[in-house]
């Protein structure tokens, strides 16, 4: 049996293989190919645009794919089949770094409108056509939303009053001289799966395994590991200093004099811990990278 997964084909893509990476699939991609071999020979992988990826995986092609709330919202507004999507687990990553993507209702600088109700009338470009259509109606205001085929940042003002776009910084829309007007949603990668295909127990079991450990390696981004020695006497002072994920783990050493202690940190504060965990006289102090954290 082979679980049909959908990985996202596009601006997503390069994360999702090295997601996987983490999790502990390596992912291969060919430039010439739409089917990416994976180092499982029980998970079949096909590429799918993540705007497409929702429709596929709730018609049943897919047992389970990779794709935004953005693109989820879109397919269950229209006329697709619905209440057919489950998802599995919430990854927060993007294409830039790992965090939500927002679309956002964006202006001209040098424009008038300052909220969704200065466009009354006006034309809304957009990839995003009915989740855009949804947040007018309940604004209350009546635009006309057409579909962008792609570089929706350049038609304010001449092809489109203004746009409503993903971003991640806010830096193309800047560069294009544009001004974010209000935040139409807030986006992350889910993993989602057929509800017809969860009624397999072979596969229920397989995409939960997979969504266990791609959640895993999200949690384990950012985070290190810290290993250290510390006499008896000095460790209060020391777990004084140390934040954990749940608690230092504290083992006993040969030396009874000394302990070893084991903890979970956040990558950005290890310049500035392990010289105070110096100071406060800690020894043989090791920082780890992680793949995973199971919670």
């Amino acid at each position: 049996m082979k679980l049909k997964l959908g990985i996202p084909k596009g601006s997503l893509q390069d994360a999702t293989v090295q997601l996987f990476a983490r999790a502990g699939f390596n992912v291969y991609v060919s430039s010439r190919s739409y089917f990416p071999t994976i180092d499982d020979p029980e998970i079949e992988c096909m590429l799918i645009r993540a705007q497409e990826m929702a429709r596929y995986v709730s018609d049943g092609v897919l047992d389970a794919g990779l794709t935004g709330q953005d693109w989820i919202a879109e397919h269950e507004l229209g006329d697709g089949t619905t209440g057919m999507l489950t998802p599995l687990a919430d990854l927060v990553y993007a294409k830039q770094s790992f965090g939500k993507v927002r679309w956002v209702l964006a202006a001209p600088e040098d424009s008038s409108i300052r909220t969704a109700a200065d466009l009354e009338g006006k034309t809304i470009a957009t990839e995003l056509v009915r989740v855009t259509r949804a947040y007018f109606e309940r604004q209350g205001v009546k635009v006309h939303v057409e579909f962008s085929w792609g570089a929706t940042e350049v038609k304010p003002p001449v092809l489109a009053d203004a746009i409503v776009e993903a971003t991640e910084t806010g830096s193309t829309l800047r560069a294009n001289r544009l001004r974010i007007v209000d935040t139409v949603m807030e986006s992350n990668t889910q993993l989602v799966a057929n509800r017809r295909a969860l009624k397999d127990g072979w596969k229920q079991t397989k995409v939960e395994n997979l969504a266990l450990l791609l959640k895993a390696a999200i949690e384990a981004q950012g985070r290190v590991g810290l290993m250290l020695n510390v006499r008896r006497d000095d460790l209060p002072a020391v777990l004084a200093l140390l934040p954990a994920l749940q608690r230092p783990t504290i083992s006993a050493l040969s030396d009874e004099e000394w302990v070893a202690v084991n903890t979970i940190i956040e990558e950005r504060t290890v310049r500035d811990l392990i010289p105070r965990l110096k100071t406060a006289r800690a020894q043989g102090i090791v920082e780890y990278p992680l793949n995973k954290i199971v919670l």
